[in-house]
C-alpha cells in the first residue's frame, strides 16, 4: 500500500463517537426533560378547581420582592379542629389579576362566590397560596 491510498481510506471512514459521550448526552437530556416536566406538574398543572362562598375578611397586597394579593374568606358553618373547640371555616387564597383584587378590596365584608384554581405548589410571583382566585361569580352586600 502506498501512502496516498492509506490516507484516502482514512478520510473515507467516518470518525466514531464515544459510546459514553452519546450516553451522557442522552442522560442529561432525559434528566432535564424530567425536571421540566416535574416543575410544570408542581407549579402549572391545575390540580383542582371549584367555588368557595363566604364573607370576605380581607385582601391585601404584600410581599418582599414580588407584591401579590392575598385574601381570606370566612365560610359559613363551624368545624372543630380539636374535640370541644369551635372555629370557622377559613379559605386563604391569592389573586393574580389586579382588577379582581381591586373589586375584592373595595368590597371587603361582602358575601362572595369565588372561583379558584388549585395548584400543587405556590410560585412567589403568583402568591403565597396554592389557591388562585381567577373569577368572581357572585357578590352580595352583607347586612349587619
Amino acid at each position: 500500500m502506498t501512502d496516498t491510498t492509506f490516507n484516502e481510506m482514512e478520510k473515507e471512514q467516518p470518525k466514531k463517537k464515544s459510546g459514553f459521550r452519546k450516553f451522557l448526552r442522552w442522560f442529561i437530556f432525559i434528566v432535564l426533560l424530567a425536571g421540566a416536566l416535574a416543575f410544570w406538574w408542581k407549579y402549572y398543572f391545575v390540580f383542582g378547581e371549584g367555588v368557595k362562598s363566604g364573607e370576605l375578611n380581607y385582601v391585601v397586597k404584600k410581599g418582599n420582592v414580588f407584591k401579590t394579593y392575598e385574601g381570606k374568606l370566612i365560610q359559613s358553618g363551624l368545624r372543630s379542629k380539636a374535640p370541644g373547640a369551635i372555629s370557622s371555616y377559613e379559605f386563604e387564597f391569592s389573586v393574580a389579576d389586579d382588577s379582581i383584587a381591586n373589586v375584592l378590596m373595595n368590597n371587603s365584608g361582602s358575601y362572595f362566590d369565588l372561583h379558584y384554581k388549585e395548584y400543587k405548589g405556590a410560585l412567589p410571583w403568583r402568591g403565597f397560596s396554592p389557591y388562585i382566585v381567577d373569577k368572581i361569580i357572585n357578590m352580595k352586600a352583607v347586612d349587619h
